[in-house]
């Protein structure tokens, strides 16, 4: 026996670590749209999905179990003449390999983290699927996110014109009951907060039209979320919130733009991070400073070190970051002399930051994502105004670098 185990511990020396690093790779599960078609890829293995091009919004999304694709796709022939587009809400599942529509004519489409149900909108009523039926919730809903447990959503209206001004975007808590034949469609909602007509940093304001883009802190006691002004000016400024879970304490944190990066919360701890700085990027690559605050002590380090801005980034564990940043620079109306991204390793409790990508000249290194069952960091490496770029793998040190994907529009990987 003794013998034995000296032989495996003798071939696991032996044995290169290139080939451990493959085995890491099989753990990577991604779904992505080529050339009009929608991909799946597990581990080396890629397949094709779909068997006509259609044009497709947004990325697809996997369920929380990782069995169900949800993706939305425009409609070959829309059921109103009145409408010039319209999409239509699918899901797929890998094991069957069947494609199912569960929706003709929504978006804004979201699995629920506890089973595989998804929530969507359309014409402003909130609706939720069991992938057979759907059921409408809730009325007047602008965006949402489902609770953690999956048995409620936290939704927002957006503020509308009257003749004396604007009114106030309003946060609702909604729970989903368990009959979802009989639901009272407005006496289900609770209010959460009134959003004030107006907000700020002390150096920027904004009206407050739309809240967007709601997160959980990882112990639900703290939800993130934008609130963003009227569409043209939310190119230039919008700011990041949060709120209490309980609605009673709201606060804003800074300002920011849409486009680059959405608040993201550590693992879990209550840390937030996000980019702030207003002013769209053809204005310049300056002024965007990755930021953490920590919850609720309000106490917040910014990252990024003179002469550089941040294009977007991802945690992966409660100490450790990796950005996508370039040097500040003007912009430029000739693409090849526009600044592009590289990957830098960041650690909270240390001083010192790492490069860790060189692409070639004139392309970047964009929206870093870390796998942890995989303990690799993603990436798309491309040109800024591309939409199409090539997904690469690394280690978090951005050793053992390797193309994954090539030619990639949209794409998400199962995060588990």
């Amino acid at each position: 026996m003794r013998k034995l185990l000296f032989l495996i511990c003798c071939f696991m020396l032996l044995v290169p670590s290139t080939v451990w690093g493959e085995t890491a790779d099989y753990q990577l599960k991604a779904a992505y749209i080529r050339d009009g078609h929608l991909w799946v890829k597990i581990g080396n293995k890629e397949v094709k999905i779909s068997s006509q091009p259609a044009k497709y919004y947004n990325s697809p999304k996997w369920s929380q179990d990782g069995q169900w694709l949800l993706y939305e796709k425009v409609a070959k022939e829309p059921i109103s003449p009145n409408l010039d587009t319209q999409t239509e809400i699918w899901v797929y599942n890998l094991k069957t390999q069947k494609h199912k529509r569960i929706f003709r004519d929504g978006g804004n489409a979201k699995w629920s983290p506890a089973e595989n149900k998804v929530a969507f909108t359309s014409g402003g009523v909130l609706n939720v699927s069991d992938l057979n039926q759907f059921y409408n919730v809730a009325l007047g809903v602008d965006d949402f996110h489902w609770y953690p447990d999956g048995k409620s959503f936290i939704a927002s209206s957006s503020a509308v014109p009257r003749p004396d001004g604007w009114t106030s975007p309003v946060l609702y808590k909604i729970p989903l009951p368990d009959d979802l034949e009989n639901i009272n469609l407005t006496g289900n909602a609770e209010t959460l907060f009134t959003i004030p007509k107006e907000i700020g940093n002390g150096k920027a304001t904004i009206m407050s039209i739309n809240a967007t883009n709601f997160k959980f802190s990882p112990d639900g006691k703290w939800i993130s979320f934008i609130v963003n002004p009227t569409a043209s000016l939310s190119m230039d400024s919008d700011m990041v919130c949060v709120i209490s879970a309980d609605g009673k304490t709201f606060e804003v944190l800074d300002e920011m733009i849409l486009h680059l990066d959405v608040p993201k919360w550590a693992p879990s701890e209550n840390l937030l991070g996000y980019i702030a700085g207003g002013g769209r990027i053809v204005m310049g690559f300056k002024n965007k400073k990755l930021k953490v605050t920590e919850l609720p002590a309000y106490k917040t380090i910014n990252l990024t070190p003179p002469k550089f801005s941040e294009m977007g980034f991802t945690w992966v564990d409660n100490q450790t970051l990796i950005a996508s940043r370039v040097d500040e620079s003007e912009w430029s109306n000739d693409p090849q002399k526009r600044p592009e991204p590289t990957l830098c390793l960041i650690h909270l409790n240390k001083q010192q930051q790492t490069r860790i990508t060189y692409p070639k000249t004139s392309i970047g290194d964009y929206n870093p994502l870390y796998v942890k069952s995989a303990n690799k960091i993603t990436w798309i490496r491309k040109k800024l105004a591309q939409t199409k770029g090539d997904i690469w793998i690394a280690d978090i040190n951005g050793k053992n670098a390797k193309l994954w994907g090539r030619g990639v529009e949209g794409y998400s990987f199962f995060v588990e």
